[in-house]
């Protein structure tokens, strides 16, 4: 069996909804990360996954390949786990290496909230289970496993500080696309809020004396990221240095009334596949769309925060929906190159309930 390999990884600026990127399509946002990727590489590339969630419908996938410029030959796919898109399309990418389907992938995946035609979002589960909005199913978690607001503060505020750090020693530049006209900083992170205050006097957004707040959640963004993904006997045959070596994956469900528990089932299930503990992962990049799931993630398996996002995530810099799967392995392709971990996660719950998690080995 073909092993697959993450040679390079990138992505746009993450920009608020109707913020500086509300001009560009998903195709477009996609574009760019495309043709980043493939500028080094003079062969062609077998196929083109990318997750999105919120339209405009139709193959983005395909649209965004012919939008780079890439040859017609090239086909596209376009996938649709919710917020869990991009990091589906790089497993599916993974696993289609691995049977023999190709040898070369770009996968990942792109939002454009502000471009989305649809008012609504699409039903989670149907309404005799349950169908919460996130932010309710985020109370729903807090309040079923006692998950306070000091303690979804508490990382919420650790995800600012990261962030800002990592701003300011330009680790996010290794991740970024440049996008003419557009500054190269994430809109979300404002270095001179006072987060400690803010956290403290923004007030419950979904429930009247909740703890769910506009601080310790993320936003609505844009944005798109992607993996360029070769089998490891092609990346030596073209002389490419792969970074991240993929070992498995696995998806699960959960109750959809409490999406934010999904990345607990799925990570049990991979450490179980290959017989490891928490205590054999060194890193893990988990999406933070709300504090309480990594709060909970954290307590469950009794795992340190210093694990777990070492330069901020979606609370800081926000959730583009089908991409954000994609940023996490992006930026723990970059974060190897820093820590040098040897065995990796990247996680995500998702609307409806569901839990995705991939294992990664450092390619030393």
């Amino acid at each position: 069996m073909k092993k697959a390999v993450i040679v390079n990884a990138k992505r746009t600026v993450i920009g608020k909804k109707n913020g500086m990127l509300r001009d560009y399509p998903p195709e477009k946002l996609a574009s760019y990360v495309i043709r980043n990727l493939v500028k080094d590489i003079d062969e062609p590339v077998d196929d083109i996954v990318f997750g999105n969630a919120v339209g405009p419908g139709g193959n983005i996938a395909r649209l965004s390949a012919l939008e780079s410029g890439q040859p017609y030959q090239t086909p596209g796919i376009t996938i649709d786990r919710q917020c869990g898109s991009g990091l589906e399309a790089i497993r599916l990418a993974c696993h289609l290496i691995q049977g023999g389907a190709g040898d070369i992938f770009i996968a990942g995946g792109v939002e454009s909230t502000s471009t989305s035609p649809f008012k609504c979002r699409a039903r989670f589960s149907p309404e005799h289970i349950g169908d919460p909005d996130m932010g309710i199913a985020a109370e729903n978690v807090a309040e079923k496993y006692g998950i306070t607001r000091e303690m979804q503060d508490e990382f919420a505020r650790l995800s600012y500080m990261r962030a800002y750090a990592s701003l300011s020693k330009g680790y996010f530049s290794d991740e970024l696309v440049q996008i003419e006209g557009i500054p190269m900083r994430d809109e979300g992170l404002k270095p001179n809020l006072n987060y400690e205050r803010m956290l403290k006097r923004v007030p419950p957004s979904f429930k009247k004396n909740g703890t769910v707040t506009a601080g310790n959640s993320c936003g609505i963004n844009d944005g798109a990221a992607a993996v360029l993904v070769m089998s490891e006997e092609k990346a030596r045959e073209l002389n490419v240095k792969p970074v991240l070596r993929f070992v498995d994956s696995t998806v699960i469900g959960t109750d959809p009334n409490f999406p934010a528990t999904g990345p607990i089932p799925a990570v049990s299930n991979i450490l179980a596949k290959n017989n490891l503990s928490v205590e054999d992962i060194d890193l893990i990049e988990i999406n933070e769309a709300f504090a309480v799931k990594v709060a909970l993630f954290s307590r469950t398996f009794s795992i340190s925060y210093d694990k777990i996002n070492p330069e901020g995530g979606a609370i800081a810099l926000g959730h583009p929906y089908g991409a954000s799967g994609a940023i996490l392995v992006t930026r723990l392709f970059h974060e190897v190159k820093r820590y040098f971990p040897d065995l990796m996660l990247s996680a995500i719950g998702i609307g409806g309930g569901l839990g995705i998690a991939i294992l990664w080995e450092r390619i030393s």
